[in-house]
């Protein structure tokens, strides 16, 4: 537990300060470095024919967002299907398959890097450096931009000077401008602490080259395998901007695993810091972007005690599992961490949307699953970069019309009543996660030959579960022992990623947005105040009672607990 809190610790005192400027940073206040910064991005404003003072209505920064996801998404998915053709390919990797790119295209697209193939293998450095990095690079900037136009929304608007597009007959509000939100923090913020983080891991060993892998001779020669090349790569910026966008993946099949991609106890600490550094400074970076300081302690404190309660959950039942006695416990898991960092890392992992390993979670004590599982029903204890406070603020509001409805008050946020319009988007949201995650794990589990399991019993249910959900949550980790490389899994994944991904972040935009056409009332004795520790309880309570998944967990992780405590096999 040492680890964790000087994790927690680390995060904290770093995502303060980092919130602080984050907030500088979408508000458009004065910087030192507007002379450099505003020099790169004016050019880009030109080519894209916009400014940043030019303001959208929810409707028009949602196209924004579509039409550049499907610009990009094309662009990757070509990429990885002519690979072979041009350069950058020292190791000559042949053509992605068309469905093993779509998926991977849309995987990284919604910023969940759920990897059906094994990228030192798979994918040229060109496919790596520009298709993969690249996404990795602009799609946590993409979540970001949609909640901060949401808390715009939320606020009222953008208080400034609104051309035609932004003020209309409808009378929506000005929640910013797209193009702006994503270039700003992308050139400000990410890419400054992604060359920072790139430079620490090179300086732990972590290969940073694009020369091919050197070739080895084996010393055990019974295998019959007279050489081995050994992969290499610019490794260490993916793993930089993997971690810290909330992405996951890897360079590396097995992933932050190999000792290439994770050399030392040092490295390890950075990468699982890396893993909460940027949601926690989104947290942070609430008070200051809204001018409601003590709305940064409701969230704040609300994703921490979640943090914590789960991670003491997970490192405790690794320790103390049914499988404690049995050397079992270390298959799937390096000797060099041990079941402790495993545990802990496959929580924090799992908190975000990151999903990356340094285990294999397939190996996991049962118990320990049903905790990953659990964090990314949630998906809101951190979250990924602005899809978990956008997902928060889901809860947050339903939490509102409940704790108004059951104290007689009108419910209402900032001076707005949420009415039926608002509840009823959001019940479609909140009911889309157990219809399409449960909805495919019961079709696949009835289609043994598309479902590629690796175990027929209980576990089996958790692994095509996990599967599903990993997805939906945009997390990207997996039980794994899956055959996931087939036109099914690709297939229906990639629809799940999608699912789980764009109704979460342009749903939450259209209700705030929707707030934001009411009349504000000022706030009074008989407002409900919410920046407070009892509504943050409550905040906690609405998640646990909107979770509808419990005969799943039972039926996989829970029976294969009671399974091995009871001695029995796994039918």
């Amino acid at each position: 537990m040492t680890e964790a809190l000087l994790v927690v610790a680390l995060a904290i005192g770093l995502g303060w300060p980092l919130g602080r400027y984050l907030a500088a940073v979408m508000r458009d206040e004065p910087m030192r470095g507007d002379r450099v910064f505003g020099w790169i991005e004016r050019p880009i404003y030109r080519l894209l024919g916009t400014t940043p003072a030019q303001g959208m209505t929810w409707r028009g920064y949602a196209k924004a967002f579509a039409l550049s996801n499907v610009v990009v998404g094309g662009l990757v998915w070509v990429l990885f299907m002519t690979q072979a053709w041009l350069p950058l390919n020292p190791d000559a990797i042949p053509n992605m398959r068309w469905d093993t790119a779509l998926h991977t295209m849309v995987s990284f697209l919604t910023n969940s890097n759920q990897q059906h193939y094994s990228g030192q293998a798979q994918l040229s450095y060109l496919s790596q450096m520009v298709g993969i990095v690249g996404l990795q690079v602009i799609t946590p900037m993409m979540g970001l931009a949609l909640v901060v136009a949401t808390l715009r929304a939320l606020m009222g608007g953008r208080a400034v000077v609104r051309p035609a597009e932004a003020s209309n007959a409808s009378g929506d509000a000005d929640v910013g401008n797209y193009w702006a939100d994503l270039i700003r923090p992308t050139l400000r913020f990410m890419l400054p602490l992604c060359l920072l983080w790139s430079v620490l891991l090179t300086s732990q060993g972590v290969p940073s080259t694009l020369a091919a892998g050197p070739v080895a001779t084996p010393i055990d020669a019974s295998a019959g395998m007279k050489e081995q090349k050994i992969p290499l790569g610019p490794v260490a910026p993916m793993v930089a901007v993997k971690q810290l966008g909330t992405n996951g993946g890897g360079w590396y099949g097995p992933n932050s695993s190999v000792p290439l991609e994770n050399p030392t106890p040092f490295s390890n600490l950075l990468e699982m810091l890396a893993i909460i550094l940027v949601p926690v400074a989104v947290a942070f970076m609430v008070g200051p972007f809204t001018g409601r300081r003590k709305f940064t302690a409701l969230v704040f404190g609300s994703m921490l005690l979640m943090s914590m309660l789960s991670t003491g959950a997970s490192v405790l039942l690794e320790r103390h599992s049914a499988m404690t006695a049995d050397a079992a416990l270390m298959e799937g898991k390096e000797v060099r961490f041990g079941a402790d960092a495993s545990a802990l890392w496959a929580t924090l992992t799992t908190q975000t949307s990151n999903g990356s390993v340094n285990a294999m979670h397939d190996s996991l004590s049962p118990l320990t699953g049903l905790v990953t599982l659990g964090n990314m029903l949630v998906n809101a204890i951190w979250g990924g970069i602005g899809c978990g406070l956008q997902q928060f603020l889901v809860y947050l509001l339903l939490a509102v019309f409940l704790a108004g409805l059951m104290t007689g008050r009108t419910p209402e946020l900032f001076g707005r009543k949420i009415e039926a319009k608002e509840i009823r988007l959001l019940s479609l949201l909140i009911l889309l996660q157990p219809l399409v995650v449960l909805g495919f794990t019961a079709l696949t589990l009835a289609m043994p030959e598309f479902t590629g399991n690796s175990n027929p019993g209980f576990h089996g249910i958790s692994q095509v579960f996990y599967e599903y959900t990993s997805a939906f949550a945009n997390n990207g980790s997996g039980f794994e022992g899956l055959g996931d490389a087939t036109q099914w899994w690709n297939l229906s994944c990639a629809l799940v990623l999608a699912l789980g991904r764009y109704p979460a972040l342009i749903v939450p935009l259209a209700v705030a947005a929707s707030l934001a056409r009411k009349r504000a009332t000022p706030e009074g004795p008989g407002s409900l105040h919410i920046e407070t520790p009892t509504f943050a309880l409550t905040v906690i309570a609405v998640i646990v009672i909107l979770l509808q998944f419990m005969p799943a967990l039972v039926l996989g992780p829970v029976a294969e607990h009671l399974s091995l405590v009871h001695g029995g096999t796994t039918p």
